[in-house]
């Protein structure tokens, strides 16, 4: 999540997205969800969405919005969670539409709070255990944002990353890293506990020089909408540094929507929009850039198709979407 946008998380856990992706932009013209892209040559997956978080009146079966976002040529998406609630819909989500896999995590804005009220390490206990679903490939989004943090609450962020990083790597897991204005600590602390094998930047937001530190370390790039925003300079000098073999592109919807509808909602069907960008920017067509997404996608987490998970019962989706998880 980019909690850059300021949104706290509602109680309801759901799915939304237009009634009619199509109908719906056409009858909310700048405020509802854009009409869909043009679909992608090769399909990736969205590394990064949050499907149980609101963006507007419209719900939708999240089945309905990953239906969206494969006839643009996303097949699949990890979804993941910020806190225990959307990391518990995380879990069950996962298990409803095998297109999805999951992260779970305690977000680095909220572990401050818990470590105050002494609940921190229940929250982490219970994060660990989610993170034992076989469809459950990371730890995330944890990390660490000095933007929305002050001085009082580092430490225990700090904390808390170390912690997270800690589970990911006894679980063998990648992680999934918010980082905000904390680039030096970041990569600073990732070199003290020692790396999990994959790390992920998600919605990097690097400048070159943060790139070519990933670069050597072997740590992806997730690079989001905010890619294809004009005034974006590090970003685009970012994107051309990385090595493509570790490049990624997520939503981090219901936020960050792409150039040339930001400012409205964003989903997973809007992914085409920012691949073609990066695609254009380092010179390659969108089947070339897309080809590379998806081997690095299936390399940083794994298959989609791994059925070890799937309960051929659950036909429904959490919260009140499709239905509820059969029990386990």
């Amino acid at each position: 999540m980019s909690k850059c946008s300021g949104y706290v998380p509602g109680s309801t856990p759901a799915a939304y997205l237009p009634e009619g992706i199509g109908a719906d932009a056409v009858r909310h013209k700048g405020k509802g969800y854009p009409p869909a892209p043009e679909p992608l040559p090769v399909p990736v997956m969205d590394n990064h969405t949050h499907f149980d978080f609101p963006a507007g009146d419209f719900r939708v079966a999240l089945g309905a919005a990953l239906d969206a976002a494969e006839a643009a040529g996303v097949k699949g998406a990890i979804q993941v969670g910020t806190d225990l609630e959307s990391s518990r819909f995380t879990a069950k989500a996962v298990d409803a539409d095998r297109r999805l896999l999951g992260a779970v995590a305690i977000h680095p804005n909220d572990a401050p709070q818990l470590a105050a009220e002494g609940t921190l390490d229940t929250a982490l206990a219970e994060i660990e255990a989610l993170a034992a679903h076989p469809r459950i490939r990371a730890i995330g989004e944890t990390g660490l944002d000095y933007f929305r943090t002050g001085e009082d609450g580092l430490e225990r962020q700090q904390y808390s990353f170390r912690r997270h990083m800690d589970i990911a790597k006894r679980l063998g897991l990648a992680l999934q890293i918010h980082d905000r204005d904390a680039h030096a600590d970041v990569v600073r602390l990732l070199k003290e506990e020692g790396a999990p094998g994959t790390v992920v930047f998600h919605c990097f937001s690097g400048d070159a020089e943060l790139a070519r530190i990933c670069n050597e370390n072997g740590w992806y790039m997730s690079f989001s909408g905010t890619v294809t925003f004009k005034n974006s300079h590090g970003l685009h000098q970012a994107l051309a540094e990385a090595d493509r073999n570790l490049l990624l592109v997520e939503t981090d919807a219901p936020f960050l929507t792409p150039h040339p509808h930001r400012g409205r909602p964003n989903a997973s069907y809007m992914v085409p929009y920012t691949v073609r960008f990066m695609a254009d920017r380092l010179d390659l067509t969108a089947a070339e850039l897309g080809e590379s997404l998806a081997a690095n996608t299936e390399r940083a987490y794994g298959s989609w198709t791994d059925t070890r998970s799937v309960d051929a019962t659950a036909e429904t989706a959490p919260g009140g979407t499709r239905g509820a998880h059969p029990e386990r």
